[in-house]
């Protein structure tokens, strides 16, 4: 059950039906970091943003970061809602197009979660030897980089933990931890309270224990190769969403209050955490 996509649907691509010959086509790839169960939400969204950019809007996604980052590199997509980690680590390939704003701010916390209910197996990071442990993705913030930094900071090593897996997607660390396939796991408490929000098992089966500090919160990118005029109707159309009844509909669903330009500085938190974490690809 963990397995399930976060966003439903098998099909790699979704447009709107009658802008399918629009001669522009703008290209957007989704990670795990977006919570959207229906398919019929993104063909909304994509046909939302068809008519304000007069192009054809699709959305790809997929289960890793590194997969749609991948696309991006390749030229296969046009911009993707990726995560901080990723952004710090390969910063001078990209260029930030825009920040979602969640209670209000351009920023966000990871959470430590447990099963709800039953033995209590874990109360803190310092617990987690010789217990099973959920990560979201290895370009993960919330679901892998700031876990290097807890688990360090309690002393706990990879190989004092009984066993550890990728279970790529947060909401799939949520069902790994609900259905006890893990002792505990870290998650993106955006994704973590709006699953809490829809009721979704996984969340509601599971209690957070720990919450890290603010940090940037994922944000959409282009490759830096791409002319910024050509993404800078995208970007104005994303920070006029708040201002439309059908832009303001699409964002609760999201459970976001918008976007902002933002600014690279916003995760000056990540970056220094990556720079403290072996392995993480980030030194400057």
């Amino acid at each position: 059950m963990y397995r399930r996509r976060l966003i439903a649907g098998s099909a790699a691509l979704i447009a709107a039906p009658h802008l399918a010959l629009a001669q522009e086509r703008l290209r957007i790839g989704l990670t795990a970091v977006i919570l959207a169960d229906q398919a019929a939400f993104l063909a909304r969204w994509a046909e939302y943003l068809s008519q304000r950019l007069d192009a054809r809007v699709t959305f790809a996604s997929r289960d890793q970061y590194q997969s749609v980052h991948d696309l991006l590199n390749n030229g296969q997509i046009d911009a993707a809602w990726t995560c901080g980690y990723p952004f710090v680590r390969f910063q001078s390939q990209l260029q930030l197009l825009a920040v979602p704003l969640y209670k209000g701010q351009p920023q966000y916390q990871s959470y430590l979660i447990r099963p709800l209910g039953g033995e209590v197996r874990v109360r803190g990071w310092g617990d987690m030897a010789g217990n099973v442990f959920a990560y979201s993705d290895p370009l993960s913030n919330s679901g892998w980089l700031v876990a290097q930094g807890e688990f360090a900071a309690a002393g706990i090593a990879q190989n004092d933990l009984k066993r550890s897996f990728f279970a790529h997607g947060h909401r799939n660390v949520a069902d790994a931890v609900a259905s006890r396939l893990a002792d505990a796991g870290s998650i993106d408490g955006y994704v973590w309270e709006t699953m809490r929000m829809q009721g979704m098992p996984g969340a509601m089966q599971t209690e957070v224990i720990w919450k890290s500090r603010l940090h940037g919160f994922p944000p959409l990118v282009a490759a830096s190769s791409t002319d910024p005029s050509r993404l800078e109707p995208l970007r104005r159309s994303l920070l006029a969403m708040a201002n439309d009844e059908a832009g303001r509909a699409l964002l609760k669903a999201l459970n976001l209050d918008g976007f902002i330009a933002g600014q690279p500085g916003l995760f000056d938190s990540i970056r220094q955490l990556a720079r403290s974490v072996p392995g993480s690809g980030v030194t400057a």
